[in-house]
């Protein structure tokens, strides 16, 4: 719960979508692609874009981009104004790197020696500061102080050996992935065609989805034809556009999506044989709970890790719950584990926001009543197990339980289904300062006295890692070096920077 009043979150979302069949295709393009960001909006709420095209030898892109939620950003007469198209990209963002205003919206459209090209970006650059410099000593001027800009910039020079009539996309974006080792998932957009690429690490998520025709009552045609391709930061966007779940972009991976389907261009090994490091708080908090990563869901991984926590710190207790939401399939893993009732013992206020304004004192100190209402009858005179999903800073915590005692619960236990955060991410992730994380102060020594909790308990790094790949693929797919369904598949690893300190490469000042 507190990531969410923090605002930690993703950099953004990606969202692509290629028709099959004879153009111009009868799929409406603008609208799936709104639908798939609808999907994604956890991922940012600042601003929103959809870059379209109908595909031809001298293709003309529609853009539309604006701040806020995608819902308020796509209006019908937006939406019409990227009609009729074939093919086309999306990007929600939420900044990191770059300020929140609309010339960083994504998608980036350039100008390049071959035509125009549309890129949207997630993550971050861990050597961006270099690269700026290095493409203003080259006489690149920038507009915006997005990093994404960079990867642009990048993509539109000419490779030594390339053709003058003949773009060289395959060299221009293994160009890219040499000059930067992570953090990104890119999608690319020129002519007729869409380039997935997920950087050597596989720190950002990327997936595909094959569209699959439906009838008026919502319900699939045929599964075997196919309508067209997405391709998404998370799976969790397929569902409501009709798409099936096909796999997901190894890391290192260049795939393109045509009319004609999907094919593997290329995948970038990682240098020095490094392991895969696929952002381990994908699984904790950032993605929805029904998406799918490395073969497995989200959700299922939560509830490991609340049984995992369970087996790591029981406590004796009446009940187990949560703070709504983000960490339920945690504590109903911590209660089947200890053989405890699960109870709702919070009811949350969904529409009230973290921008709510508190006109004076009284209110503020009313804050947490203000977002929950207390199942008082569900408690009373009980002892609590409250499950969370983090602490960060320690001080959102402190007035539930404070609510919780003052409604009647006899011992207030506070579990966390993941390890202290102790580091900055430099990778797409807004994380206070070393300074403010709770686990770096001395209040942490004795964090239950600090909040008011009978007893803190946090999941162990290795406890999180173990819930974690439990249910990754065997090991006999791994050491074929392929998965069931011929997705090329990398050793299992997993960035744990924030957690211990330990980041994926060196990092650049």
């Amino acid at each position: 719960m507190e990531l969410e009043e923090l605002g930690i979150r993703e950099e953004c979302g990606l969202f692509g979508c290629i028709t099959s069949g004879e153009w111009p295709t009868q799929l409406d393009v603008p609208h799936v692609i709104t639908l798939g960001l609808v999907g994604l909006q956890h991922r940012g709420q600042e601003s929103a874009g959809i870059v379209t095209s109908d595909g031809e030898a001298l293709p003309a892109f529609k853009m539309h981009k604006g701040m806020g939620l995608v819902n308020h950003v796509f209006s019908e007469e937006n939406l019409k104004k990227l009609s009729v198209s074939n093919l086309g990209i999306g990007h929600t963002r939420y900044s990191t790197t770059g300020h929140s205003e609309l010339q960083n919206c994504q998608p980036f459209v350039v100008e390049t020696l071959h035509g125009k090209i549309a890129v949207a970006h997630n993550g971050e650059l861990v050597n961006a500061t270099r690269l700026r410099k290095k493409l203003m000593r080259h006489g690149v001027g920038l507009s915006t102080s997005s990093d994404s800009e960079l990867i642009t910039q990048l993509l539109a020079f000419t490779p030594p050996l390339e053709e003058d009539d003949s773009p060289d996309w395959i060299a221009r974006i293994k160009n890219l992935m040499n000059e930067t080792p992570t953090a990104y998932s890119l999608l690319i957009m020129y002519n007729d065609v869409i380039y997935g690429v997920r950087d050597p690490y596989g720190n950002r998520p990327l997936c595909i989805g094959r569209l699959i025709p439906v009838n008026a009552d919502g319900k699939g045609k045929n599964s075997s034809e196919t309508e067209g391709w997405v391709i998404s930061s998370e799976s969790c966007s397929f569902l409501s556009i009709g798409a099936q779940y096909f796999r997901e972009v190894a890391p290192g991976e260049i795939v393109k999506l045509s009319k004609h389907g999907v094919q593997t261009l290329d995948i970038v090994p990682r240098p020095r044989g490094d392991t895969a490091a696929f952002c381990i708080f994908e699984y904790v908090y950032f993605s929805r709970p029904d998406s799918i990563f490395e073969g497995q869901m989200v959700y299922s991984v939560r509830q490991r890790c609340g049984r995992q926590l369970a087996i790591e710190a029981p406590v004796k207790a009446d009940l187990v719950s949560t703070v709504p939401e983000s960490a339920t399939p945690a504590a109903l893993g911590y209660a089947q584990q200890c053989g405890l009732r699960y109870v709702e013992v919070l009811c949350k206020n969904r529409y009230v926001g973290r921008t709510f304004i508190q006109p004076n004192m009284r209110l503020r100190q009313l804050g947490v009543a203000k977002k929950f209402g207390v199942l008082s009858d569900n408690f009373a005179g009980k002892k609590v197990v409250l499950v969370d999903d983090s602490i960060v800073r320690g001080n959102t915590i402190s007035p539930i339980i404070k609510l919780l005692r003052d409604s009647g619960a006899k011992e207030v236990h506070i579990r966390v289904a993941s390890p202290p955060i102790r580091f900055p991410c430099y990778m797409g992730i807004n994380i206070p300062t070393k300074e403010e994380l709770i686990a770096n102060k001395p209040e942490f020594d004795d964090l239950a006295s600090y909040i008011g909790a009978d007893s803190v308990i946090y999941l162990s790094v290795e406890g999180l890692i173990s819930a974690v790949q439990e249910g990754i693929k065997s090991v006999k797919e791994r050491e074929n070096g392929l998965s069931t369904n011929n997705t090329p598949v990398g050793a299992i690893g997993h960035c744990t920077a924030c957690l211990t300190g330990k980041y994926p490469v060196e990092l650049e000042w």
